[in-house]
């Protein structure tokens, strides 16, 4: 693939929506308070809550809300922050859809060749895995409605904070390691998918996949809209589920990412900072009255 330019670039680091290092340090806190607080409290009255709301599961309205954090922590964040005003500035970063064609290749046709690969390498049949074919409709909704929210607090807020202070690089492991990290505890519910896969293919995948996603997202000026499509591609239920080995092929493709991309991924000038699409749109007495 082609290394992403440096310019044009990403607008330049906002100074005035209020959001700093302290606002990442109290995003990354609460984020684990409200995820794992709610497993907390599932392992405490498990038999209550699972006669309440049934398994836990992708169907489960406690494992959706333990999803849902970092995209609850981010939104409150930007809107307490920077009013509706900035909460609707920063929903507009789902209007950035630009991005060079290789990397759109990359997200479409590179990462269900991970999976297929994977497959392969398990000898595992690579038939399309629902019939009739409709039934993956409804299939196809957890994948774009729970785990991509999450970006909303990853990407939307996490990532531009980081790349204010560390180079995309940097960024790219940091995040990727706190949210390996964040979801540890999913090993330990019965019902998740994780249950059942290898813990280290899959840490390690965490962090290799924020390396991929990070020049791709940058390119894109810091598009949410990308960010939920590489998570959805993530989740897709029609790839098959090639674990450990795709988790240690995306390993690999991160490396091959890093080191072709390697002067935008080492280059602040080349990473997306800004959590508001277009600058900041807080009134700067409030911003003031909250830095």
């Amino acid at each position: 693939m082609s290394r992403p330019a440096p310019t044009p670039g990403p607008n330049p680091a906002p100074t005035t929506d209020g959001l700093t290092l302290r606002s990442l340090a109290a995003f990354f806190l609460a984020t684990f308070a409200l995820s794992w607080g709610s497993g907390v409290l599932y392992m405490l009255f498990q038999e209550p809550l699972e006669a309440l709301f049934g398994p836990m599961g992708y169907t489960n309205p406690l494992f959706i809300f333990m999803v849902y954090a970092p995209g609850i922590v981010g939104v409150v964040m930007v809107w307490r922050r920077l009013g509706l005003a900035g909460l609707g500035g920063f929903l507009r970063r789902f209007a950035l859809a630009r991005m060079p064609l290789a990397w759109w290749l990359v997200l479409v046709v590179g990462m269900p060749a991970v999976f297929y690969a994977g497959a392969a390498l398990l000898g595992q049949s690579q038939s399309f895995p629902f019939t009739p074919w409709y039934t993956v409709l409804p299939a196809l909704l957890p994948m774009l409605l729970i785990g991509p929210v999450e970006e909303l607090g990853w990407r939307g807020v996490a990532l531009p904070l980081l790349q204010r202070h560390l180079a995309p690089l940097w960024s790219a492991l940091l995040l990727g390691l706190v949210a390996a990290v964040w979801h540890t505890p999913a090993f330990l519910v019965s019902g998740t998918k994780q249950s059942a896969w290898d813990f280290w293919p899959f840490f390690c995948g965490v962090v290799a996949i924020s390396v991929i996603l990070t020049p791709m997202f940058n390119a894109a000026r810091g598009s949410l809209l990308v960010a939920f499509l590489f998570h959805a591609q993530m989740n897709n239920p029609v790839w098959p589920d090639a674990q450990p080995w795709d988790m240690w092929l995306f390993v690999a493709v991160a490396v091959v990412v890093a080191v072709v991309n390697r002067r935008a991924m080492l280059d602040r000038g080349a990473a997306a900072t800004a959590v508001v699409a277009g600058g900041d749109t807080r009134d700067r007495t409030s911003a003031r009255q909250h830095a």
